[in-house]
C-alpha cells in the first residue's frame, strides 16, 4: 500500500506539473502561445506575446506548481527520494503535458519551484538569473547557467554538508531536461541568432497591439 500510496503521489505531481499555465492565460486574450514567438507555454514566451504582467503570472504560477507538492510531501515528512521523485515528476509533466500533445515549456520557472522546495537557499540562483540577464539579455543563457550551477552546488553540499544524495539526482535530473528543453536556443546563442530580453515578437495576425499587456514584448 506505501509503495501504491507514493506512485500515486507521484503522478499526482505530474498532472500538476502538467498544467499548461501560458495556455491557459493565452487563451484569456485569444491567444495560442505555441502558434506564436517561440512556441512555447512558459513565461518568456508570455512576455513575447502578451507582456510583462501576463508573463510574471505564468512564472509564479508556473513556480508554484514546482514548489507546491515538494512542499507538502515535505511537510508531511515523506522520505527523501520521495520528495525528489515527485520535483522531477512536476518537471515532467511541464514539458511534456498530456494536456497539450505531451509538449510543454523548457521546464526553468517549476523546476525552480522544485529545487527550491527541496533547498530554500537555492532562491539565491534567482539573483543569478537577474544578473546574467541584465549583463548579456539572454534569458536562455542565465537559464542554462544556472541549470549547471544548481547541481553542483547540491552536490558540494552533499559532500561537505548535510544534504540528501536523493535530491542531488532530482535536481541534477531537473537541470539535465532544462538544458535539453533549451537545445534550439543552445544553437541559435552559438549562431548569434538568439533573441534578447526587451527584443519585440510580431504580434499574432488580428490582435490589435492594445490587447497586449504592457508596452514591452521579448
Amino acid at each position: 500500500m506505501e509503495a501504491i500510496a507514493s506512485l500515486a503521489v507521484i503522478v499526482a505531481a505530474f498532472f500538476v506539473g502538467a498544467v499548461p499555465w501560458g495556455l491557459v492565460l493565452g487563451k484569456l486574450k485569444g491567444i495560442d502561445p505555441r502558434q506564436h514567438g517561440s512556441g512555447g507555454t512558459g513565461a518568456t514566451n508570455t512576455l513575447r506575446l502578451l507582456g510583462w504582467r501576463f508573463a510574471l503570472a505564468v512564472f509564479v504560477l508556473d513556480f508554484a506548481k514546482g514548489l507546491i507538492p515538494v512542499v507538502l510531501v515535505r511537510a508531511l515528512d515523506g522520505p527523501t527520494w520521495l520528495s525528489g521523485a515527485v520535483a522531477v515528476a512536476t518537471v515532467v509533466g511541464h514539458c511534456w503535458s498530456p494536456f497539450i500533445g505531451f509538449k510543454g515549456g523548457k521546464g526553468m520557472a517549476t523546476g525552480g519551484g522544485a529545487a527550491v522546495g527541496l533547498a530554500p537557499w537555492l532562491i539565491v540562483l534567482l539573483l543569478m538569473i537577474v544578473l546574467i540577464v541584465a549583463v548579456t539579455r539572454y534569458v536562455s543563457l542565465a537559464s542554462l547557467v544556472t541549470a549547471i550551477v544548481g547541481p553542483l552546488l547540491a552536490l558540494g553540499m552533499a559532500i561537505w554538508g548535510d544534504f540528501p544524495w536523493p535530491w542531488v539526482i532530482a535536481i541534477t535530473i531537473m537541470a539535465a531536461i532544462i538544458v535539453v528543453q533549451h537545445r534550439t536556443n543552445i544553437r541559435r546563442l552559438l549562431s548569434g541568432t538568439e533573441r534578447k530580453f526587451g527584443q519585440n515578437a510580431a504580434l499574432p495576425t488580428g490582435v490589435p497591439e492594445s490587447q497586449v499587456d504592457g508596452s514591452q514584448s521579448s
